[in-house]
């Protein structure tokens, strides 16, 4: 039986990446050692890390004047690290679309000497939709963060709203290296790599030069200007990650790059949307507008038939399709590394599914 990972996070990675990390397991580069256990100190690594910098500007086409980092902690680690570098003594705006703005907001006030804002929310509605941005927002604000792509809730930015001077920064976990922003309409992008890059335990940080904090932050590990100048490398950084996240960004320039697996992704997601939308047992829950093409909530509107799904489903093979208990139904998430055949699979079945439960 075939296995589809329709999980929002660890999630599918190419198989490609996984077979050339196989056959280098236990000897990279005849060095007689497995890449974990490579100094970071060593030529080998330092030429896994900058190839990994190298090729992520390349795809991501970042401007000179933005440092690259690869850290630890995770997205939600940045949640502190961002106000604690850039708004000490200063007011931090946020855009609120769902679970993982909350926490970052969350953070946000958690220090003292930070003052947040939020200025658009769409919690009114469950997180349905993206909010319109007030036309006047203060412009000596440190910056304004949004969440690029919302994971739970299967909303996202199409495009990115203009703040005028105040720095924009992302929370860009679950859509980086799958949409046509431009790094220079940002001032700082951050990214937990679970989805789109590699494994757990490495965060990709991207942020203008000049709004690396001048005053050094009380904890040198969460210090963005440090980590700069030590190019990532103040302590020992997540090795492995930034091996597997370099394998994936040669994956993806194999693709025809970040446009030619964007325009993928949108096929993928296109494909459900449409069958969601003949379906007279799925809908989504989601404003047309707003929908995400990485994360894809749907439901039947009625709980028991929706865990009937999820029980099904999971039998013939389709993974972790269970939707977050704060939205309930089913959730796929199609990240770059997953492929057409299990979205069609997926269509085939709940076509299936519909005609052996009362779809008309």
């Amino acid at each position: 039986m075939t296995i589809y990972n329709f999980s929002a996070g660890p999630a599918v990675l190419p198989k490609a990446v996984l077979e050339t990390a196989q056959s280098e397991m236990l000897d990279y580069k005849s060095s007689g050692m497995s890449v974990m256990e490579l100094s970071h100190r060593s030529s080998l690594f330092e030429e896994i890390i900058q190839t990994a910098e190298n090729l992520l500007r390349e795809l991501m086409a970042i401007p000179d004047n933005y440092k690259v980092l690869f850290l630890q902690g995770g997205a939600s680690l940045q949640f502190t690290m961002v106000p604690l570098n850039l708004a000490q003594g200063k007011k931090a705006l946020y855009v609120n679309t769902g679970s993982w703005s909350k926490k970052a907001i969350s953070a946000a006030k958690a220090l003292d000497n930070v003052e947040v804002e939020v200025i658009a929310s769409s919690e009114d509605k469950n997180f349905t939709y993206i909010p319109e941005i007030p036309k006047t927002i203060d412009q000596n604000a440190a910056y304004v963060h949004i969440t690029t792509n919302n994971t739970i809730e299967g909303t996202a930015f199409e495009k990115i709203p203009s703040f005028g001077k105040v720095p924009v920064v992302a929370d860009m976990s679950s859509n980086i290296l799958a949409n046509d922003y431009k790094v220079e309409d940002f001032g700082l992008i951050y990214a937990g790599a679970q989805k789109n890059i590699g494994p757990a335990g490495l965060t990709v940080v991207i942020v203008r030069e000049d709004l690396l904090n001048k005053k050094a932050i009380f904890a040198p590990m969460l210090d963005y200007a440090l980590q700069a100048k030590n190019n990532s490398l103040y302590n020992t950084p997540p090795t492995y990650g930034i091996y597997i996240a370099k394998l994936v960004f040669e994956w993806v320039k194999a693709q025809g790059g970040v446009a030619g697996i964007t325009a993928e992704d949108r096929k993928k997601a296109q494909l459900l949307y449409d069958a969601i939308e003949n379906s007279h047992l799925f809908k989504s829950p989601v404003e047309k507008k707003s929908r995400s093409i990485t994360n894809i909530p749907f439901i039947t509107g009625d709980e028991d038939l929706d865990k009937a799904f999820n029980q099904a489903a999971l039998a013939q093979g389709f993974e972790n399709l269970k939707g977050h208990r704060s939205v309930g139904g089913m959730r796929a998430s199609l990240y770059n590394a997953f492929p057409i055949e299990g979205v069609e699979a997926l269509i085939a079945f709940m076509e299936k599914f519909e005609k052996e439960n009362g779809g008309e």
